[in-house]
């Protein structure tokens, strides 16, 4: 397994509630979608250094990243419109991890990823509800969990389930610890971020995970291409 900061955060990273939780529940949803069939093909629609592909690849029959042409590690690349050269009805599940956030048109990148999927087709959507500003290169975009909703049933896909990651308590600090991040001296940065990681880890649990699912800064959202579109 690769180490990477997404894949495998330490406990003194400023993410580390989040990558953790992220990470884990993106896995569980692919393994059990490969879990009686090891032959389908996945996209990384939007695939960054692709920090899971040491995982996902294994249990996969394809794996292919697809990002901008700046980024040299994608097999292929699309425009900041989102079209892609790939065909119609192409890929079995598409995962699309912390993207949404920053694509120029949510329409355009979720239209994009409905026409790619086979009828009866998986994708899982990640992005932000509460969060800080992070440009990568650009950062345009959040949601409600209403919202979010509605953004993505508008491209014709069926919601299978929604899920939200760290709640307002945990969100509120994760805000508070980033603001005082600005200012603070690198030295204090690990030891810092360790003591507020575990007050997010430990405030998180004061939500009900209906109440993550209304307020969170962080939503996975499996959403399914109907039979027959």
């Amino acid at each position: 397994m690769n180490k990477n900061d997404r894949l495998s955060p330490t406990v003194f990273h400023t993410r580390y509630v989040h990558l953790t939780k992220l990470r884990d529940k993106t896995l569980s949803i692919i393994r059990e979608l490969t879990d009686e069939k090891k032959d389908l093909l996945l996209i990384d629609f939007g695939c960054g250094d692709m920090p899971y592909r040491s995982v996902i690849e294994p249990i996969v029959g394809k794996y292919i990243g697809v990002d901008l042409e700046l980024n040299p590690k994608a097999d292929y690349h699309i425009d900041y419109d989102s079209k892609t050269t790939l065909p119609d009805n192409y890929c079995d599940i598409i995962l699309s991890n912390q993207v949404l956030e920053h694509v120029d048109s949510p329409h355009s990148y979720l239209s994009e990823a409905f026409r790619l999927l086979k009828p009866g087709g998986t994708a899982i959507f990640t992005t932000h509800g509460y969060w800080f500003y992070h440009p990568t290169p650009y950062d345009y975009w959040r949601w409600t969990s209403a919202g979010l909703k509605k953004t993505i049933e508008a491209e014709h896909f069926q919601i299978k389930s929604f899920y939200g990651i760290m709640g307002l308590a945990a969100s509120g600090l994760q805000l508070f610890q980033d603001a005082l991040l600005l200012k603070m001296p690198k030295i204090l940065v690990a030891p810092f971020a360790f003591v507020m990681q575990s007050f997010i880890r430990l405030f998180d649990k004061i939500h009900s995970q209906e109440q993550r699912n209304r307020d969170a800064s962080l939503y996975v959202v499996v959403a399914q291409k109907p039979i027959g579109s």
